[in-house]
């Protein structure tokens, strides 16, 4: 009885096994890159030791039962078998080599990148992701782990013209443009960490004391969730961030946002993703069309620079404090109080409240020394000019890492 109950749980766990491969909820995302290869390889990989493990299990299942122990019945001992052996060492290794080459393949391409791939560094420390790409000279400068000081998160060599406009992105969300292939170089500040984007089906670990890298090509515009996929210490869980993969346009104005490493040192801060949403909301809303940010008034609107604080004096002679709730007001009910020298003409805005929240974060950055940005590509406005051809690493005595 129980060698039959026994029998009859290795059946359930087979069967079910393979049930609950075709109804769980648990299966890849629609791939956003160009790795279907992977994709392809995982699934070969899957099928066969999928296949393996319900022949073996209904074989056990079915050896339980027949030769369960009865009495006067005694095992024979056969050490040899050789045709058995051959079947299962030819099958074996048929199983194996189809296994491993289309990942041989795969692994082929991955670390030789094309030569028109543009290059993202992605820098980690203990907990947290930052990335660097190359100015508009395309060369990185040197950088190592031995520079790495509060005012040099990088470890950029100071004396290195080469890094002047390197672009410095300190907040763990980056963009890239789509269609375009990126090669990632990855860097260690402290330990193994691992930069890993499920939906694009890349990771390669970030290795102290050296460079690794790899290469992907989005192909859908959409945020990704980056993650770390190696036990890097106790808050390995929150070491997160996300990559948007947007237009080409999106990438330039963006791109125009950050701050070089020149401006990191002349104290230049870029405007956090918040608020460069909020300018963005802004201007396909028609705000500056009314409104300027370097401190003209027009006759339309008074200027945002230095809009948050102070008061402002309204038509009917009264003054307010110009706080989150004045302005929020003025946005929502332009109509309600009228700022004086001003008329009745602007248009209630049609925006979310999270909409409305980044443009209350956008118009705290605009100061008397507003934001500096300065432009990190050349040509027309919207446009991008990515560095082409081979890794371009600028050659230097200084290695590039510890």
């Amino acid at each position: 009885m129980r060698i039959a109950l026994i029998a009859i749980l290795l059946f359930v766990v087979t069967v079910g096994s393979v049930v609950f491969n075709f109804t769980t909820p648990f299966h890849f995302d629609a791939i956003g890159s160009n790795w279907e290869l992977i994709d392809i390889t995982v699934y070969i990989t899957f099928i066969i030791c999928g296949i393996v493990f319900v022949v073996l299990g209904l074989l056990m299942a079915w050896w339980v039962h027949k030769f369960q122990y009865k009495e006067g019945k005694f095992a024979e001992y056969e050490p040899e078998n050789a045709s058995l052996e051959s079947g299962l060492t030819i099958i074996t290794t048929i199983g194996v080599v189809v296994m491993l080459a289309p990942g041989l393949v795969a692994w082929n391409d991955y670390i030789h990148p094309p030569k028109d791939a543009y290059e993202l560094e992605v820098y980690s420390k203990q907990w947290t992701w930052m990335y660097r790409l190359p100015g508009a000279d395309g060369v990185f400068g040197a950088a190592h782990n031995k520079y790495v000081e509060f005012d040099n998160p990088f470890g950029m060599k100071k004396d290195d013209p080469y890094g002047d406009d390197d672009i410095l992105i300190l907040t763990d969300t980056v963009k890239i443009p789509v269609d375009r292939p990126v090669k990632v170089l990855l860097r260690s500040e402290d330990v193994l960490h691992d930069f890993w984007v499920p939906s694009i089906r890349a990771k390669m670990d970030a290795v102290p004391g050296m460079v690794t890298y790899f290469w992907f090509e989005p192909i859908v515009e959409k945020m990704y969730e980056v993650l770390c996929a190696e036990l890097c210490g106790r808050n390995h869980h929150s070491m997160r961030g996300w990559m948007h993969v947007v237009s080409m346009e999106e990438y330039g104005t963006w791109l125009n946002d950050q701050v070089t490493w020149a401006g990191f040192q002349e104290g230049q801060v870029p405007l956090s993703p918040e608020a460069a949403r909020g300018r963005d909301i802004a201007t396909t809303n028609g705000c500056f069309a009314c409104h300027t940010i370097d401190g003209r008034n027009l006759d339309t609107g008074p200027t945002w620079l230095d809009i948050w604080g102070g008061t402002v004096t309204l038509d009917d002679g009264t003054t307010r404090v110009r706080d989150e709730a004045y302005i929020i007001k003025s946005i929502l009910d332009p109509h309600a109080e009228i700022v004086e020298g001003y008329s009745p003409t602007m248009n209630v805005p049609e925006i979310t409240e999270e909409e409305l929240q980044s443009i209350l974060d956008f118009m705290r950055v605009l100061t008397s020394e507003p934001v500096k940005t300065e432009p990190a590509i050349e040509g027309e406005e919207g446009s991008v000019d990515l560095p082409e051809g081979e890794p371009t690493t600028q050659p230097t005595e200084e290695p590039t890492t510890d």
